[in-house]
């Protein structure tokens, strides 16, 4: 995709890896509007770099995703750019997870991690195949492709993301929009909880690698460790998930 002289619609974007491209889109000499639900935290991002636009949005609904859209073509008729970068991570035991009790609060992940960039990717999709170059980036994760057994939910949801990315880019293959998936490693962010990703890998070195990848036109960006596990075999992959499981379990029971 072209970096510069766009108009870029971030979800998530007032805070870790959404506010990290923001700024470096920002750089570029493009239009960034950064969305999210929190006020405060999108106002502490401008603050930081005056030349973003704010939305609150709550895009766990789809009056809120519909409205965003509506409010961001309205008002920036020229947005050819979505990343779809809102996401939510949670750890827990599936056998004291109280679903019977607790499931409109487990199943945040699955409105957010998925329904949310679905829809949004739907409603984008046909105006921006009226453009002359525009294109659709949906967040995943490493854990799409190697699953983190403690967030079950956070790492189905990416895994559908990137078939639901697949099948998008084959239907817009003909069309102006490209599809990217970029797929991180872990990030040293605040996802899922402050303290949890320090282990992960530098915000600035990350957003460094993805952003080279974006400028090689590559269609699926990882980064780290991420990159070997976009191409790993099935044997590989139930190994990770193994090891994965075993280093980490005692933090859900």
């Amino acid at each position: 995709m072209k970096l510069t002289g766009n108009t870029i619609l971030i979800t998530g974007g007032g805070s870790g890896i959404g506010l990290a491209f923001a700024e470096r889109f920002l750089q570029l000499g493009n239009t960034v509007i950064v969305c999210g639900r929190r006020e405060h935290v999108l106002e502490a991002a401008k603050e930081q770099h005056p030349g973003l636009i704010s939305r609150v949005a709550d895009l766990d609904t789809a009056e809120g995703r519909i409205g965003l859209f509506d409010w961001v073509t309205t008002n920036y008729p020229d947005i050819n750019v979505l990343i779809n970068n809102a996401g939510i991570q949670q750890r827990f035991s599936i056998l004291k997870a109280d679903a019977r009790n607790n499931w409109e609060e487990l199943s945040r992940e699955i409105t957010t991690n998925l329904d949310a960039p679905a829809h949004l990717s739907f409603l984008f999709a046909p105006y921006f195949a009226a453009k002359e170059a525009a294109a659709i980036l949906n967040v995943t994760s490493g854990l799409a492709f190697t699953p983190f057994a403690i967030g079950p939910l956070y790492s189905a949801t990416k895994a559908a993301l990137h078939s639901f990315t697949i099948s998008l880019r084959l239907q817009l293959s003909e069309s102006s929009v490209e599809v990217i998936e970029i797929a991180p490693p872990a990030v040293n962010t605040d996802l899922g909880g402050a303290g949890l990703h320090t282990h992960g890998e530098p915000l600035d070195e990350f957003t460094n690698g993805i952003f080279e990848g974006l400028e090689a036109g590559l269609p699926e960006v990882g980064y780290g460790s991420s990159v070997d596990r976009l191409r790993m075999s099935r044997d590989d992959t139930d190994k990770y998930a193994a090891q994965m499981y075993e280093t980490m379990k005692s933090y859900i029971q």
